[in-house]
């Protein structure tokens, strides 16, 4: 039988969940603002938040089922997305999120199945519906 869950953490998995989601969206866009240019890590997150890495990660996946750094990376590649649709160079939005150029590709294709170069020639070449 598995151990029970305290009742101290049901309490405070939303408000948890929400002030990670808030100071991820903070963090990103002080990266994109070029106000740091040090991506975080889970455990950045968690020290932000005064709480423990694991006990982030678990509350975290207890309320939503998925893992904070899912909501990490989905974010990320919604700012990849965009700035692809933009026309903006690759090595610029690699170099903009942190990455080199070589990760970024393998982040990418590794979330999208595509590299940036065809997604970017996939959505522009689609027809615009207005």
């Amino acid at each position: 039988m598995p151990t029970p869950i305290p009742k101290k953490i049901l309490a405070r998995r939303h408000e948890i969940f929400a002030d990670y989601v808030r100071e991820l969206d903070k963090h990103l866009d002080d990266i994109m603002h070029d106000r740091t240019t040090e991506m975080l890590e889970i455990r950045d997150f968690a020290e932000l938040l005064h709480i423990h890495p694991t006990h982030l990660t678990n509350t975290i996946k207890l309320t939503t089922g998925k893992p904070p750094c899912w909501y990490f990376e989905s974010r990320i590649m919604d700012l990849a997305k965009t700035m692809l649709q933009q026309n903006i160079p690759i090595k610029q939005i690699a170099f903009k999120l942190t990455f080199d150029a070589s990760n970024f590709t393998k982040f990418f294709k590794r979330f999208e199945g595509v590299t940036p170069k065809e997604y970017r020639e996939r959505v522009l070449s689609e027809p615009v519906h207005l």
